[in-house]
């Protein structure tokens, strides 16, 4: 039966008084949910261990389980048992690192609307082929951890992939390549993408400053690094020039690094303010804004250094350890490479992939850089079978491993080079219709993976790609590695 209780005029102690006990009697009830959550889920745990005590421990069980199966309904009760749980844990699990929790909420059409109040972010552009924008993001996202600014990161634009494309080959994010979860728990930090922050599909044009660090490190173009990523993202940027002291090498126009923590100065209010200058209009409005400071941005990241030039090849570079390091395949793209190997291998794709080492030789755009004729530019294949024979020796000696396979990737063109190849009994990936089954931009992912999978690696000196394979290598693999010398004849003599 329903009680009514008549309305009467309370005095403001009585007010008071209801309000304390109404907040007392919340208070009572949520710590009654919480209880009796904690019991059902205790209850659960412990009515599964002890099904399995009784089914798995006690010899009368262990005689059933020998002479009559467990039933399918016994299976499907634990089953509902797990799911329990698990249903019971989920909403108690909260993920620090997930990106909601970075931002207002679901990416919103104008990107300052999700940035939360009391946080700060950075971000930057890429501007050449793949692999030096995959170290541009990792030098930008170092960057922010070092300043305790969260990162964004922006999607992959085609670049070199458009070249001989049938069509114009269309931008990928960067969690579609590397396994993002992953790497902010491997990190411990919060990385976020644009697409996270901004819909990428909305029409609005946010104003934003940034500064201009390519035009205060080289002395040729005198306007900031270009990059079609503003476009994609609509942002109209109004740049401001960076101090001349965040170069590396004072007045040296042959090099056009500059530093993380000069760069990390510009981060802060203090640098910020003894360093504006007027700052240049922005194309689509006109607007001249100073550079943001709550999402800083930078026009260009891969000149970027602790101590000396290309440092992603040495064992101390601060950019590799902290970040790149942690930047693995996200799974799709993995299984593809081992496919891809077990077919080039002979071996089912259901079975594991043998060891294996890799070879990565680039040509391609090396030629522009070769002093001699071509023939006696490059290292030739004898003299990489010769790096091949060496490593397998050093591999048995070092972890007992038989190495029989070797895989070959390359951008050489010449059939009469893969030959030579195929003459070694080495392997190849087969891509005739790799970009016809997945896009243009696999068989770049796929080769990577395959390079940075083996237990030993063989690269070309000099490629930012094979350098990436080497140190992927080294850290996931425990592998060794070389990279093979070239620019003249005996190069390479050891």
């Amino acid at each position: 039966m329903d009680i009514k209780l008549l309305p009467r005029r309370l005095s403001s102690d009585s007010e008071n008084s209801l309000s304390i006990s109404k907040e007392t009697q919340s208070i009572t009830v949520r710590a009654r949910r919480h209880n009796i959550l904690v019991a059902c889920f205790l209850l659960v745990v412990l009515s599964f261990v002890g099904i399995s005590a009784f089914l798995f421990w006690t010899p009368y069980s262990e005689s059933l389980r020998k002479s009559t199966p467990i039933s399918s309904s016994h299976d499907n009760a634990i089953e509902g048992e797990e799911q329990l749980v698990e249903d019971i844990l989920e909403p108690l699990a909260l993920d620090p690192w997930d990106p909601q929790m970075s931002l207002n909420g679901l990416p919103t059409a104008q990107f300052r609307d999700n940035l939360k109040a009391d946080l700060k972010y950075i971000t930057s552009w890429p501007g050449a082929g793949w692999t030096n924008d995959v170290m541009t993001y990792a030098n930008m996202i170092y960057l922010g951890f070092i300043t305790d600014r969260i990162p964004v990161v922006p999607m992959f634009t085609p670049s070199h992939i458009n070249i001989g494309a049938t069509a114009p080959v269309p931008s990928l994010a960067f969690g579609e390549v590397f396994d993002l979860p992953r790497m902010r728990n491997l990190t411990g930090k919060a990385i976020l993408e644009w697409r996270d922050v901004k819909d990428t599909e909305s029409e609005a044009v946010d104003d934003i400053g940034c500064w201009n660090i390519w035009e205060a490190v080289q002395y040729r173009e005198h306007y900031p690094r270009r990059s079609s990523v503003p476009q994609h993202l609509k942002l109209d940027i109004s740049y401001t020039k960076a101090p001349a002291w965040v170069k590396l090498i004072p007045d040296f126009e042959h090099d056009p690094h500059a530093t993380f923590w000069s760069l990390a100065r510009l981060a802060f209010p203090q640098a910020l303010h003894d360093n504006l200058v007027t700052p240049l209009p922005s194309p689509l409005h006109g607007t001249s804004l100073p550079p943001d400071t709550q999402m800083l941005c930078y026009d260009y990241m891969y000149y970027v250094c602790a101590q000396q030039p290309y440092e992603y090849d040495t064992d101390y570079s601060p950019a590799w350890r902290y970040v790149a390091q942690y930047m693995h395949w996200v799974p799709s793209i993995q299984n593809l490479a081992n496919i891809y190997l077990n077919r080039a291998f002979g071996v089912p794709e259901d079975e594991p992939t043998p060891p294996y080492i890799a070879i990565h030789v680039r040509h391609y755009d090396f030629v522009d850089q070769c002093q001699v004729p071509i023939e006696e530019c490059f290292a030739t294949i004898p003299v990489i079978a010769r790096r091949v024979r060496e490593m397998q020796d050093q591999i048995l000696e070092e972890k007992g491993i038989v190495v029989n396979h070797v895989v070959m990737t390359s951008d050489e063109k010449e059939e009469t080079w893969w030959q030579e190849v195929a003459d070694q009994n080495w392997s190849t990936p087969d891509h005739s219709r790799t970009k016809e089954l997945y896009g243009d931009w696999y068989p770049v992912f796929i080769d990577a993976a395959i390079q940075s999978g083996g237990i030993g690696f063989v690269g070309t000196e000099g490629s930012t790609m094979s350098i990436m394979a080497k140190r992927r290598v080294e850290a996931w693999q425990g592998g060794i590695t070389v990279m093979v010398k070239w620019g003249y004849v005996g190069a390479d003599d050891h």
